[in-house]
């Protein structure tokens, strides 16, 4: 992950009574969401902000009791086409923040949504005429 980013959000998956002890860390800068977790083995994950494409919040009754949640991400990413950020705290308040930042960043790079759906008239059909 990288350190020298300016992070506008962290976090770490979180476990019983909401404590922060697991291997699994969550940073969100303008233009990214970097997922780290393993202590032996580790893996790494980035995905670029404007390649999410829906963002849908879980809270089980054991989350609403200690104040987690879990974001659950689709993206357009080929790699990692669905993603879960675990039990995090403050989850409605950082899928507004992520959402919003979502958003900016698909206008900033004039991403539409042909981007992530297959249109077919741009398929190529093997007899040169698109």
């Amino acid at each position: 992950m990288r350190e020298n980013l300016n992070y506008v959000w962290t976090d770490r998956k979180r476990i019983i009574f909401g404590l922060p002890w697991t291997f699994t860390k969550y940073k969100l800068n303008e233009t990214c969401l970097y997922i780290k977790s393993g202590v032996f083995n580790v893996s790494e994950e980035e995905i670029r902000l404007y390649r999410i494409l829906d963002i849908t919040m879980k809270r089980s009754f054991w989350e609403r009791l200690f104040g987690l949640g879990t974001l659950h991400l689709c993206t357009a990413d080929k790699s990692t086409p669905e993603i879960d950020i675990l039990h995090i705290k403050k989850p409605a308040s950082i899928r507004t923040m992520l959402s919003d930042m979502i958003e900016k960043e698909r206008s900033e790079r004039y991403v539409g949504i042909r981007e992530f759906m297959g249109d077919e008239s741009d398929e190529y059909d093997g007899d040169g005429i698109h």
